[in-house]
């Protein structure tokens, strides 16, 4: 008789390095910001905060013709209005792939220089898609 090791379960492959499950995304990811994006456009969301973590502003930019998203000036005006002390991008990827691409690299880089500028703080750039988000503080890239 021949003796067979058990058959294990395959191993699961670690997350990429920045993404987070959607199982386990914090409170406002999951329930600020993830219900504002459309499942058929990309959408970009710049949310305003104190130094308390408070929310004091949330504005959003529809992706344009070329299907990236843009900080259209008004969105920056009403954002610095209220005197954030940190300010989290967020913008979706409908095609449910969670890599940013060179556009949202740079774009998360001059959003953060810009930022800087005025003595505020980029805090995280998040790229929602259905399974989780990427998270540019995460990966190392801000």
């Amino acid at each position: 008789m021949t003796r067979h090791q058990p058959i294990e379960a395959p191993e699961s492959q670690p997350a990429a390095p920045g993404f987070v499950p959607r199982g386990e995304e914090e409170d406002v990811a999951r329930l600020l910001l993830r219900p504002r994006f459309p499942a058929d456009a990309e959408t970009l969301l710049l949310a305003g905060f104190d130094a308390f973590d408070r929310l004091l502003c949330l504005e959003q930019a529809k992706g344009g013709r070329d299907e990236r998203c843009r900080v259209p000036p008004r969105c920056w005006r009403a954002l610095l209005d209220v005197r954030p002390v940190q300010v989290l991008m967020a913008h979706n990827h409908p095609s449910g792939i969670a890599r940013p691409s060179d556009a949202d690299r740079a774009a998360t880089r001059e959003a953060a220089q810009f930022l800087a500028l005025l003595g505020i703080m980029l805090s995280d750039h998040l790229i929602f898609t259905p399974d989780g988000h990427f998270s540019f503080r995460r990966a190392g890239l801000l």
